[in-house]
């Protein structure tokens, strides 16, 4: 990654364009400063103090080397939907019954093998960096950080409100409403004697999270309501915690609500995710349509095709 240090940022020393462009983590930074190709100015090695000067070309090394590499993920060969990828990010629609990460129960069949399998083909080191990490019962749009410093800015814009994530979610029975952004607002907290399941909590509970969610209307029938969800904050659990508090829990989600005869698992899909590209130089918006065992249980909930809703 090169920069053309112009009027506006010459007299800066590297280390305050760095964290002021880049918004770089002191992990990413240390790394940086132990590869004799991590800070280079016109092709020289440099310090962080270093004070940039007009026309001075900056050249930071983004490749992870082989001393960070996740030798414990095993690489399998599983085919998945890139949607996007530059350089800095990856954008992956992942698949229903695919958990994020490899735990003892699930080694093989994760997106992180099946990122670590394309990897390798790659012939390059692999670091799994999913910023977030939907369940495994929940498809849609994962984004991956490629290297540590597009991993410590999209950190930073995630803690900022920078990059904004949105779910379809099929509800169980019918809610009266205008399409108008309604607000839950309940905080949540871990369930008495579980490590997984959350409930909803006081707020004066101090065990407890806040957890806020904007949601609107999509469709609703006598049987099923769809709406698109927005977690503003990002609670385990929180959409399908949240929407059960309302009394209109998620379609199959059978730990918050109940099983159905529609789908076999919750019907919840991230659709569209909007993030800075490029360190905040374009904004763009990606989006990933439901899979099929939502638009199946949809169409036969309501004798509709999906695609009659989703444009509203």
């Amino acid at each position: 990654m090169t920069f053309n240090i112009n009027s506006g940022t010459a007299g800066q020393t590297v280390l305050t364009f760095l964290k002021s462009n880049l918004k770089i983590s002191t992990s990413a930074l240390a790394s940086l400063k132990r590869d004799e190709k991590g800070i280079l100015v016109n092709g020289n090695h440099v310090t962080v103090r270093y004070v940039l000067k007009e026309n001075d070309v900056l050249s930071v090394n983004e490749l992870d080397g082989e001393e960070v590499i996740n030798e414990s993920i095993v690489p399998s060969d599983i085919p998945i939907n890139i949607m996007y990828e530059d350089s800095h990010i990856m954008l992956v629609d992942k698949p229903p019954y695919m958990p994020t990460h490899p735990s003892r129960r699930h080694t093989d069949d994760t997106l992180g093998n099946a990122l670590a399998y394309i990897y390798l083909q790659r012939n390059i080191p692999f670091v799994f960096r999913p910023i977030g990490r939907l369940d495994r019962n929940t498809s849609g749009i994962s984004l991956i950080a490629k290297n540590s410093i597009s991993a410590s800015y999209l950190y930073y814009a995630k803690q900022n409100n920078l990059i904004s994530k949105k779910y379809i979610a099929i509800l169980n029975g019918k809610i009266e409403n205008n399409g108008k952004i309604n607000i839950i607002d309940a905080n949540i907290k871990r369930q008495e004697e579980s490590i997984i399941t959350r409930c909803i909590a006081d707020k004066n509970d101090k065990n407890s999270d806040t957890a806020i969610t904007h949601w609107r209307l999509l469709y609703s029938n006598d049987k099923i309501s769809v709406v698109e969800a927005t977690p503003i904050t990002g609670r385990t659990h929180q959409l399908r915690v949240h929407f059960a508090h309302i009394g209109h829990p998620i379609l199959g989600d059978d730990v918050y609500g109940e099983p159905s005869e529609y789908i076999s698992r919750h019907a919840l899909h991230a659709s569209t995710l909007s993030l800075p590209l490029q360190y905040g130089k374009e904004i763009r918006s990606f989006t990933a349509l439901p899979p099929s065992d939502m638009l199946s249980a949809f169409e036969k909930l309501t004798g509709l095709s999906f695609d009659t809703i989703i444009k509203k």
